[in-house]
């Protein structure tokens, strides 16, 4: 492990990245005391890695999640998420319960809080504090209308609060909690607003920590929970107008569903390796087992899986900052999609391994913890169902507006990875796209445009052919949707609907990624071989798992990640170099 210097810390986004990587040092070298081992070891006492938080208060990890105007690092989400994958690669744990959850806080601030909110919570996260959020309920779920947490304006212009909210990471540790309450008894979508409580202004014997939850994935976060009794808190408490909390989450869900999902490729990543060692060291019917057919298949299947994450998460977090207006659509998408891939391809990897997956000790213990650690892709912050949900009544508004006839361009930054990007618009979000999102529509040119992809492999043609024609079957179908399949009661084949276009969506920006990119310095993202490779994985039909892929992408995608695993580069289609003391030896 190496310290990054001050000037590294805070330079450019590869200069960060890369002093983030070497500072934490290769987690498979014995002598790294932050490494896979202590990792587990703090894994198995359930137990946060304390000196892994340390590591990350050396680099400031905590002003990547500050904008640059007001003092922090922040400026692109794609920059974040690359940055947060070198902790996920390593410990999710770090990821989710030394900074993300934080960031989940700060983005409310970011969206609706007033400029003394904005400054404090940029002050304690530039100090290495932590801010808890509290969404949720466990009698409610999701459904955060059903918030039953009350915080109550009073006659003296104080807010009173009152019940308690469950399942919050870091509530113990943090200095600050954003809060999701229940100001007005009324029904309707202004009942509700968000505070900003400073633990340091509630009175004595006003509030009282819940137990903390056990979980089996994510061991080291500390769940926990948070009860107030007749609280009286200032009414500067309040985060933006009263009656707007729905509206300020679901503007903040836009930014922190895109990101967080996005940064468990890193656990992919990871195990991606793991499998690869494994199975070059282990020897099966004569030969290593990496060498059978059906290993190389599953690993090919999983790299591409990645990269067909990746390749959407990019697009979708780059939106945010270059059409807003949209993302309502594209967040909501990413989550349910993304968070499903990577669930399959991490169990699909573990019937590589056998029973090594389940044990928990010597050189790839660390894939058992990485399995039980991705599951909260699924339904951590907001779930998948809770996307699809969102996304199902959109659909109607889509089709007769966005989905026939010829749409205005997306901006090429958009796909262009060596674009500059303007500042995250936190005041520019929207709450509904209003039936307006162009991504779709861009499949059919990006197809039809010179050179094209579909004439350099012929499953580009097979995908493309038949997502741009599932494009124009949606659009008759969901433009007569009754208002009866717009709810949660609708069917099961309503529902498919929503996995159907987001098909499309998911096309779309690899299409469009391969294109914008074709003078990238990278040989690989100018190659259809990817871009075939990820057409390839995309569940067309609901519930059934693809295809698997052609020889020919098979081979493209295996000696990729041999190549990368050798050379000590990351999987995902912009290469970082990794820490590799193996590397560094020789």
């Amino acid at each position: 492990m190496t310290s990054p210097t001050a000037a590294s810390a805070r330079g450019p986004f590869p200069h960060r990245a890369d002093a983030l990587e070497q500072h934490l040092g290769d987690p498979r070298d014995p002598a790294n005391p932050l490494g896979f081992r202590q990792i587990l070891a703090a894994d198995e006492r359930a137990e946060m890695f304390a000196d892994g938080e340390r590591a990350l208060d050396a680099y400031g990890l905590g002003a990547e999640f500050v904008p640059a105007s007001y003092g922090g690092r922040l400026t692109r989400l794609d920059e974040l998420i690359e940055i947060m994958r070198s902790v996920y690669r390593r410990d999710p744990c770090l990821g989710l319960g030394y900074g993300v959850s934080s960031f989940i806080a700060a983005v409310n601030i970011w969206t609706a809080g007033s400029e003394e909110q904005r400054r404090h919570v940029a002050c304690l996260l530039l100090r290495d504090r932590k801010v808890a959020v509290a969404y949720h309920e466990l009698a409610h779920g999701n459904d955060m209308a059903g918030t039953e947490f009350e915080a109550l304006p009073q006659p003296d212009g104080r807010l009173l609060l009152n019940g308690r909210k469950e399942v919050i990471t870091n509530v113990k540790r943090a200095d600050a909690v954003v809060m999701f309450t229940r100001t007005d008894r009324g029904p309707g979508s202004r009942s509700h607003s968000q505070l900003l409580v400073d633990k340091a202004r509630i009175p004595a014997g006003r509030m009282r920590y819940l137990p903390r939850f056990a979980t089996v994935g994510m061991r080291g976060v500390q769940l926990g929970g948070i009860e107030f009794d007749d609280c009286p808190l200032p009414a500067d408490t309040m985060v933006g107008s009263q009656g707007h909390g729905l509206e300020t989450a679901l503007k903040s869900f836009q930014v922190t569903r895109t990101t967080l999902v996005a940064m468990f490729t890193g656990i992919l990543d990871t195990a991606l390796r793991t499998c690869l060692s494994h199975l070059s060291s282990r020897r099966l019917y004569g030969r290593p087992a990496v060498e059978l057919p059906e290993v190389r298949s599953v690993l090919a299947a999983a790299h591409a899986d990645l990269l067909l994450c990746d390749a959407f998460s990019t697009v979708a977090a780059r939106a945010i900052h270059l059409v807003p207006a949209e993302t309502a659509i594209y967040s909501s998408a990413v989550k349910f999609f993304v968070s499903k891939v990577l669930m399959d391809a991490m169990h699909r990897l573990s019937t590589l391994l056998g029973a090594h997956f389940y044990i928990r000790e010597g050189d790839h213990a660390v894939f058992q913890k990485l399995l039980r650690d991705n599951q909260l892709a699924g339904f951590g912050h907001a779930a998948r169902a809770a996307c699809q949900m969102s996304l199902l009544p959109q659909l109607p508004l889509l089709a007769r507006r966005s989905w026939r006839g010829a749409t205005e361009a997306l901006p090429n930054e958009l796909f262009r990875l060596d674009a500059d990007l303007p500042p995250v618009p936190f005041d520019r979000l929207t709450v509904s796209a209003g039936g307006r999102e162009r991504l779709s529509s861009s499949l059919a040119a990006g197809l039809a445009a010179e050179p094209r992809p579909g004439r350099a492999h012929p499953e580009i043609r097979r995908v493309g052919d038949h997502l741009t024609g599932e494009l124009r079957r949606l659009a008759d179908v969901c433009e007569k949707l009754p208002p009866t399949e717009l709810t949660v009661a609708a069917g099961s084949a309503t529902y498919d609907l929503t996995h159907r276009y987001v098909n499309v969506l998911v096309a779309a920006a690899c299409v469009g990624l391969w294109r914008g990119n074709q003078d990238h310095q990278d040989p690989f993202l100018r190659d259809p071989g990817w871009l075939a490779a990820v057409l390839a994985r995309i569940p067309l039909l609901p519930g059934r798992p693809p295809a698997r892929l052609p020889d020919d992408l098979e081979r493209l995608l295996f000696d990729e990640l041999t190549e990368r695993h050798a050379s000590g580069t990351s999987l995902g289609l912009v290469r970082r170099r990794l820490a590799d003391h193996n590397r560094r030896e020789n």
